[in-house]
């Protein structure tokens, strides 16, 4: 049988620190990731660890959760292998290099820039052992411990009950599986068969009960065990469950037959302090979080999380999108290319049998630093691969906001998301609802999803009059509600995703008064408050009865400040200001607002009643605006999208080695790649009217003779005034790639 043992501590140094013993799970980034100044130490981290004394006559194996992003493993000072991405589960056999006593085990972990994804997006990549560390043993005949960190058993569970089985084994000739499927304590199907590298079965259970999202989860248990002889010499467990889905252009998404429309929210792993070497306790708590806000939907962005979450999903009931961290920063090349092969095999395999995920992730936002054949080739061969691995899911993509429906893009995966963001990083919150229908009318045939939405805000800022850009939470509270009343009229979306539950770590960041940090979150980093937004998606997304009073920490109202938004999923609610009823409201979209509300000077004691549930606050009534609450000036031009413009500057080569948009345009355009490049970017800048793009590039062409030495940026907005910041950053992006010869 198989026995575990956790090594738990190790002694630990990198090229900051001293050698000294570290708790495992442990990460070197957990107070540098979060600080801002984008210079938390990126590196290599080496762990060493002292291993049990092995067990005579059995195979010893070690086993990691997740190492970021590259792992060197050694044992006794031999090299053991090698492991390249930062976020699946891998072992290896490590019987032939142990001693009967004292033996060591070596990790260097490593976090710095390569070619392993991701290496550029908006979130901390925490290095370490940051999840548990295992020394396992099995007998020499076992069920198979090196397939791409799975435990060898997959299962196809299907609408009449009928499963499919594949097991696969090592050194298991003579031996025979048994796989049983329980329901509880209830043996619902068995069957047996001669052990081989590649075990098929099928079972059949007889009238399963269905796998039913959020409050009926019925999940069952298949056992594999197997057996010498009498003796029972393996056995693994995993859970599956029978369900049926689809996502319907029109209608959007249906679970065993019915319509199921998707409220989901996005999920960062990582937690104030502590990044991403977090606990079963932190895991669960944001999984009751989520519950609590009412999704039935999570999207396990932007990589492969903890077991133990998909557990949790699996249990709880969540629809789950799944995906790779292949973002942001294209990389060409082979070896770029096969790891994102890799991390998406493992993924697949890694969580094939839990009935959680539907939806297999290829990439988010990967074209934000342009597009190229080599790209949309690599796309290509990940969604090949999903689909011969497992052809029961669908594949998706998350597209960034400027994606047009005519991008080629749009044709590679079953189903597609797009991250829109007008309202925040761009245009305004209104036009979202156009920008959805033209995208939904130019391609009508594809499922369309948003997946991702939202606004950075703070527990400090507050304003009667909120704005795009302020921080604020009555901002916040503003785009959120529109939003959601947005996606209520629009029942082709097969989902929604929220970005994002939680704030989190993304040490590029300085904005709205806070470094290092992405504060688009319904909860704050540390998950000790739940902000407004959190109640105005509880209000829409739950029936359960709530009532919530938007406004608290906005405590000072002067005169012209007095009204009050309160959230609640009930028909109708009460006012009671200072002891006495002011008004009934209708509840309408899930809001009643209160305008211009008669306070005393001084406190005043607000309580809104809901049926049987309530909310209270305490309010002062002030003379003047109480500026503590605004953005003060100094944080005014750190604005949002102040992470691609530096994402753009740390792509930068020195010494000129690249090409850039300051270059001169004589330069640029004498160069076959870069002028492609240039070209390319003009005509497809979209808010330049198609008539007018031919016409610019006209002149484009004119300036190789006209202004040769003319730096581009310069010239370009010359001639053409809405080009911005974040435009000449992604050329930038491109150009970089492209080294002067």
């Amino acid at each position: 049988m198989r026995i575990y043992t956790a090594l738990s501590q190790a002694v630990f140094q990198n090229g900051n620190e001293e050698p000294h013993l570290v708790t495992i799970p442990h990460t070197w980034n957990a107070l540098d990731g979060q600080d801002g100044g984008d210079d938390y130490y990126r590196g290599e981290g080496v762990y060493t660890f002292s291993l049990p004394d092995p067990t005579a006559g059995l195979c010893q194996f070690i086993a990691f959760r997740g190492v970021n992003h590259r792992a060197d493993v050694f044992v006794n000072g031999c090299f053991v292998g090698t492991h390249e991405g930062g976020f699946s589960a891998f072992r290896f056999d490590i019987s032939q290099y142990l001693k009967p006593h004292g033996n060591t085990l070596t990790v260097k972990a490593d976090n710095a820039p390569s070619e392993i994804y991701p290496q550029r997006a908006d979130f901390t990549f925490f290095g370490g052992i940051y999840r548990p560390v295992y020394f396992l043993e099995v007998p020499q005949a076992h069920f198979d411990l090196s397939y791409y960190g799975t435990d060898g058993i997959f299962a196809v569970p299907k609408e009449d009950g009928t499963v499919e089985i594949i097991v696969r084994c090592t050194e298991a000739d003579g031996c025979r599986v048994v796989c049983e499927i329980t329901d509880g304590e209830t043996l619902c199907a068995a069957g047996t068969a001669s052990a081989r590298k590649e075990t098929k079965l099928c079972l059949r259970v007889e009238q399963p009960k269905p796998w039913d999202g959020r409050g009926a989860a019925q999940l069952y248990t298949l056992t594999a065990k197997l057996f010498d002889g009498a003796c029972e010499i393996d056995r693994v467990d995993t859970r599956i469950g029978f369900r049926t889905f689809f996502a319907d252009a029109e209608r959007g998404f249906f679970l065993n037959g019915r319509s199921y429309p998707l409220h989901g929210v996005s999920r960062h792993q990582d937690r104030l302090d502590m990044g991403w070497a977090i606990s079963p306790s932190e895991h669960l708590e944001d999984m009751q979080l989520i519950e609590e806000v009412g999704a039935n939907s999570i999207r396990l962005a932007h990589y492969q999380h903890d077991p133990y979450f998909y557990d949790l999903c699996d249990e709880r009931g969540m629809v789950v999108w799944a995906e790779i961290p292949f973002i942001t920063r294209f990389m060409p090349g082979e070896k770029a290319r096969e790891n994102t092969l890799s991390q998406m095999r493992e993924l697949i395999l890694q969580n094939f049998n839990r009935p959680s995920v539907c939806f297999w992730g290829i990439s988010n936002e990967i074209t934000i630093a342009g597009d190229s054949p080599e790209l949309n080739e690599n796309l290509r061969a990940l969604h090949t691969l999903c689909k011969e691995l497992d052809p029961t899911r669908l594949t998706t993509i998350a597209q960034f906001f400027k994606m047009e429906a005519n991008h080629p893009h749009t044709d590679i995966t079953d189903v597609q998301g797009v991250n829109y963001y007008f309202g925040w990083y761009a245009g305004e919150t209104k036009d979202n609802g156009p920008k959805l229908d033209e995208m939904h009318a130019g391609r009508p045939q594809k499922p369309l999803a948003v997946s991702e939405y939202g606004v950075d805000h703070s527990l400090m800022w507050h304003s009667a009059a909120p704005i795009n850009h302020d921080y604020t939470e009555e901002y916040a509270v503003a785009y959120h509600y529109e939003m959601l009343c947005t996606f209520a009229q629009r029942p082709y979306l097969w989902a929604t995703y929220l970005w994002t539950m939680f704030d989190f770590a993304a040490d590029a960041r300085d904005e709205g008064g806070v470094k290092g940090r992405n504060c688009k979150g319904l909860v704050t980093y540390d998950r000790k408050t739940k902000k407004d937004t959190f109640f105005v998606c509880k209000a829409f997304w739950t029936t359960e009865p709530m009532v919530y009073i938007a406004g608290k920490r906005f405590a000072n109202r002067a005169p012209d400040e007095r009204t009050v938004s309160v959230f609640s999923n009930q028909q109708e609610v009460t006012l009671v200001l200072n002891g006495e009823i002011y008004a009934t409201l209708p509840v309408t979209e899930h809001r009643a607002v209160f305008s211009d509300l008669p306070m005393q000077q001084g406190e005043n004691v607000l309580l809104v009643t809901a049926g049987e549930v309530s909310d209270t606050c305490v309010l002062n009534a002030v003379a003047e605006h109480d500026t503590s609450y605004d953005l003060p000036e100094i944080l005014e031009s750190k604005r949002a999208g102040n992470w691609f413009l530096q994402s753009e500057e740390a792509d930068a080569l020195p010494d000129g080695k690249c090409f850039d948009a300051d270059d001169p345009i004589g330069e640029l355009m004498s160069h076959p790649l870069a002028a492609k490049i240039v070209r390319g970017w003009l005509m497809a800048k979209t808010e330049i009217p198609l008539e007018k793009r031919v016409l610019y590039t006209g002149r484009l062409l004119a300036w190789e003779k006209t202004t040769p030495q003319m730096r581009l940026r310069e010239k370009t907005r010359t001639i053409c005034t809405v080009m911005t910041d974040e435009d000449f950053a992604v050329l930038n992006r491109r150009l970089h790639t492209v080294p002067k010869e």
